[in-house]
């Protein structure tokens, strides 16, 4: 059974008519190249494991993608779970996957395929998950209610611990959170959020220690910037940034995926304008030397 037929099983996002999918890789030094071209599957957001591969989600699943023009991809084959998205995190002990399910509930799994464990508990809220912490002992993730009151459901960040257990929020402000991630000196969680400015959904970017202390942010622009992701040596950052104006994070619009420094968020050492959006960085694709950052692009016929 192909790539292709997988998707039609499980289900998942599909490309419009004439799209497809293209996966980069883009070092700090020298010009980014195309490890994938896929015209059946739309994969999304590529994790980069400790090996070398690169992991993305397409089609409810999870595959696994060697950094090589022509390699393909290789499903990851995990039990017990329903459809996945693609708010998934790579364990830092290189063995294990961190996956969201289309159930609302949070799952870790061994990287090369087997049964899932369900890390949160029932409630009232569905959690998709952006980081982990260095020790691997807490997850990051954003909390959305199922149930509001007609307005537009804010995010709110929630951490628990791998294990399971009891839920701590952070208070980032009267504003939709999302994208919540580590730094790799487990010191601050990084994220965006409309709460820094007046206007609704223009999301910027911000911190937060760990303990709730230190809310600043770190950008000032006029595009909606999200998903910020620090690399593991904590010298560089990566985010998206869609046009001013946007609401969400949209998929099939033009964005730039920038790359700067974390002494200067505001000033973008590399940027590409690329059509995308929803699945381009969703989550941390730096490489483990922080020598090369992945993203995808959904270009079109048209």
């Amino acid at each position: 059974m192909d790539a292709t037929q997988q998707s039609e099983l499980i289900g998942g996002r599909r490309h419009a008519p004439g799209q497809w999918s293209t996966v980069w890789v883009a070092p700090l030094q020298g010009e980014p190249f195309v490890v994938l071209e896929s015209t059946d599957l739309l994969v999304e957001a590529p994790n980069w494991s400790d090996d070398g591969r690169l992991v993305v989600n397409g089609g409810g699943r999870l595959w696994s993608l060697p950094p090589t023009h022509g390699a393909g991809l290789s499903p990851i084959v995990i039990d017990g779970v329903s459809r996945l998205n693609n708010d998934h995190v790579l364990a830092p002990n290189g063995d294990d996957v961190f996956v969201t399910s289309d159930d609302g509930h949070l799952y870790v799994a061994p990287l090369s395929g087997g049964s899932a464990r369900r890390v949160t508990v029932p409630r009232n809220v569905r959690h998709y998950l952006h980081g982990v912490s260095t020790d691997g002992g807490t997850l990051a993730f954003v909390e959305i209610p199922c149930e509001h009151d007609g307005r537009d459901p804010q995010g709110r960040l929630g951490l628990v611990s791998t294990s399971g257990g009891e839920v701590r929020h952070l208070d980032t402000g009267d504003g939709h959170l999302d994208g919540p991630e580590f730094t790799p000196d487990g010191e601050w969680i990084v994220f965006n959020s409309d709460a820094f400015t007046d206007e609704p959904g223009h999301a910027q970017l911000g911190r937060i220690r760990v303990d709730g202390s230190g809310l600043e942010r770190l950008v000032e622009s006029d595009t909606v910037d999200w998903f910020p992701h620090v690399s593991p040596d904590g010298r560089f950052a990566s985010y998206v940034s869609f046009p001013a104006g946007t609401l969400g994070h949209p998929a099939d619009v033009p964005v730039v995926v920038n790359v700067v420094s974390t002494d200067d968020w505001s000033t973008p050492i590399q940027s590409y304008s690329v059509f995308g959006g929803q699945g381009t960085l969703n989550v941390n694709s730096w490489s483990p030397d922080s020598d090369a950052l992945a993203f995808v692009e959904y270009p079109t016929r048209e």
